[in-house]
């Protein structure tokens, strides 16, 4: 459980550059509501885990980060990688002297501004409870093809069973770290395959728990998803608004 958790570290990568966003400003410095992606994403993450320590993944070359838009009182800047699980490495490593194998590490997308507070809280009682860890995910409720190669379909994929992978993923540090190494070595599953921290834990023969979110905790990845995710926070906050007045 989340009480006998000792520390609890944030990763936060941010060092991507988002070139699908078609914008020359990276897509975690894009307007949001009143702030950016990246002030709504930490905004969210403190306000469920205010003691966290944080660690904010960003490419050395970054000149458009502002320090100011980080709400917690314990975080650092870690210089991200050329890839995801080079940036989640680069923090695990820059903890190490501090972190435990028992504490719980999180690693959530800055590009995931839309995540709830009681989502996070649930994913991190379920990653604190299971061996494995647990990450936040959806049931796939669509109709899955398979192309071709061509832009054709070549078959249909049974859903069944099938779900998005979201963020967090929540893992004791021990085993994170063991899991993003032995990925990373001459014998592993390479950068290229490990596109979040459950499928290196999973080449270790573990099954981390799925924890079903909401389908609304979208990864601003193409320009609509910025619309997309206003819209969502427009909606929540009204529905707060709402819910606030009927009380009083």
């Amino acid at each position: 459980m989340i009480s006998d958790v000792q520390r609890l570290w944030l990763i936060v990568p941010a060092a991507g550059s988002g070139r699908r966003m078609g914008s020359a400003v990276a897509k975690q410095y894009l307007p949001l509501g009143d702030s950016t992606v990246m002030a709504q994403t930490l905004a969210t993450l403190h306000l469920a885990f205010p003691g966290a320590e944080l660690c904010l993944c960003l490419g050395e070359d970054d000149e458009a980060f502002d320090s100011a838009v980080v709400p917690f009182a314990r975080w650092r800047r870690v210089a991200g990688g050329a890839e995801r699980v080079h940036s989640v490495n680069e923090a695990l490593e820059a903890i190490a002297a501090e972190a435990s194998a028992h504490d719980l590490v999180l690693v959530h997308d800055v590009a995931r501004p839309c995540v709830t507070p009681e989502d996070l809280r649930r994913l991190a009682e379920a990653a604190a409870g299971h061996e494995a860890g647990a990450l936040l995910a959806a049931p796939v409720a669509d109709t899955m093809k398979r192309d071709d190669g061509h832009g054709r379909v070549a078959s249909t994929q049974e859903r069944r069973g099938l779900w998005h992978a979201q963020t967090p993923q929540g893992f004791r540090y021990g085993l994170l770290r063991q899991a993003l190494a032995e990925a990373l070595s001459s014998n592993g599953l390479g950068a290229e395959r490990v596109t979040d921290e459950a499928s290196a834990v999973e080449a270790l023969g573990l099954a981390p728990l799925l924890v079903a979110g909401r389908r609304d905790n979208i990864k601003i990845t193409h320009p609509e998803d910025l619309s997309l995710a206003e819209l969502i926070l427009t909606a929540r906050a009204v529905s707060t608004r709402l819910q606030e007045s009927t009380r009083s």
